[in-house]
């Protein structure tokens, strides 16, 4: 990347509600000296953020530009060597920037969870992102870094201990206590409409395979549809409202990664619900629910009337909120060797704004201030390959427990 960028890293989307978030935690934790500006549509909205965040962001150019201003995007994206966006939904509003920063050789991170999106950046941006070394991380939030870190951390214990490749691999919600952010369901609601116009979007989105990049699956990797007793655990599962998207970003990293050692790697995620008559109808009244959040979302009509009733972009919970809210999650994976290991990925602070905003800060400053320890390679990547270690090592400091530890020979067997 050219060294002659007069900026380190640029927040767009700072005047929005996780924008403002992820603005104070840079704020709070960037270093002295880093060159940060906040960007958004409306200098008004921008000077007000800039003034709640006291001296240490005094100084911070503000730039105003619209995400759907190609030339100003373009401009952007050539002034700073790491852009982190917080404007989705993505399908709709990322694609210039991304476009920019490809061409650029721009790093730049953002919240996506939306498969149509990724898999427009692979097809559009990453032969040229590539070729001008910019890395272009997605999914830097809630969406998916629990489940892409875990996922790093299990294959780098297995390596360490010659216990083989990863074989079958499933992440538990042992805790998730929180909102969902507007953005979110913004994005859910966006592909949902296109997939219903578009049938062959539709498909792209159902194949367990859409950000692989082309790279061979092990077989059995349908998404979780219903609720099932879990043969390693004894308890009921019900489908996890993120894996459609999570699951996809975790084969993403391991196709980037061209692990040959875990040839029969499978990855999927689910909600524990508990044991015997209980559990299962708690795993079927979740299931259920989701089902009917989704259907409700696709239906003229009715979507508008659901929509009424969820956070809408740019709203969110109080600070107070916030703060009570928290996340765990576990992964165990058994190993081409019979090893089996857990990785428990956990933080406080609601997961879709207070901890999703360290996410993104912390993924942004990563490659704006340990750059040469980061992947070295441009493309379309993920937290995993592209931060990897780096990450989990900032994520740490700012009181996230991501560990490992290896587990007894399991009795039974996945069904």
């Amino acid at each position: 990347m050219p060294d002659d960028r007069d900026l380190d890293l640029v927040l767009l989307g700072a005047s929005g509600f996780v924008g403002r978030l992820v603005a104070g935690h840079l704020a709070e934790h960037a270093p002295a000296g880093l060159r940060i500006a906040l960007a958004g549509r409306s200098r008004e909205r921008l000077e007000a953020v800039r003034s709640s965040l006291g001296a240490a962001a005094a100084d911070w150019p503000m730039l105003i530009v619209d995400s759907g201003d190609a030339a100003g995007v373009r401009a952007l994206a050539e002034r700073t060597r790491v852009v982190a966006t917080t404007v989705g939904p993505y399908l709709r509003h990322g694609l210039p920037l991304a476009e920019a920063c490809a061409a650029a050789g721009t790093d730049c991170v953002d919240l996506t969870g939306e498969v149509l999106y990724v898999r427009a950046l692979i097809d559009r941006c990453r032969d040229r992102a590539r070729t001008t070394g910019a890395r272009l991380v997605v999914s830097c939030g809630f969406d998916s870094v629990p489940s892409d870190l875990a996922v790093h951390l299990l294959r780098e214990r297995a390596a360490a201990d010659g216990a083989g490749g990863l074989g079958d691999t499933t992440l538990r919600v042992r805790r998730l206590v929180g909102g969902v952010s507007g953005g979110t369901i913004a994005s859910l609601r966006e592909q949902l409409e296109r997939t219903r116009a578009d049938a062959s979007l539709g498909r792209v989105v159902r194949d367990p395979a859409a950000l692989s990049g082309g790279a061979p699956l092990a077989a059995g990797q349908p998404d979780v549809a219903v609720p099932f007793r879990d043969a390693e655990t004894g308890e009921w599962d019900a489908p996890f409202a993120m894996a459609p998207y999570n699951t996809r970003l975790v084969r993403r990293s391991h196709a980037l990664r061209e692990a040959h050692d875990d040839a029969r790697f499978r990855y999927r995620e689910v909600v524990p619900t508990g044991r015997g008559t209980a559990g299962r109808l708690r795993a079927s009244a979740l299931a259920a629910g989701f089902a009917a959040l989704a259907g409700a979302l696709a239906t003229p009509g009715i979507r508008s009337l659901v929509a009424r009733a969820l956070p809408a972009p740019g709203e969110g919970p109080s600070a107070e909120r916030r703060a009570a809210g928290s996340f765990e999650v576990e992964t165990t994976t058994t190993t081409t060797r019979g090893r089996r290991y857990a990785a428990a990925v956990a933080a406080e602070g609601d997961p879709g704004y207070a901890a999703t905003a360290v996410m993104l800060g912390e993924a942004a400053l990563a490659l704006a201030v340990d750059s040469a320890r980061c992947s070295p390679d441009g493309g379309v990547l993920t937290p995993a390959v592209a931060l990897g270690d780096v990450l989990v090592e900032r994520l740490r400091r700012r009181g996230f427990r991501l560990d490992v530890r290896e587990l007894q020979p399991a009795a039974g067997r996945r069904p």
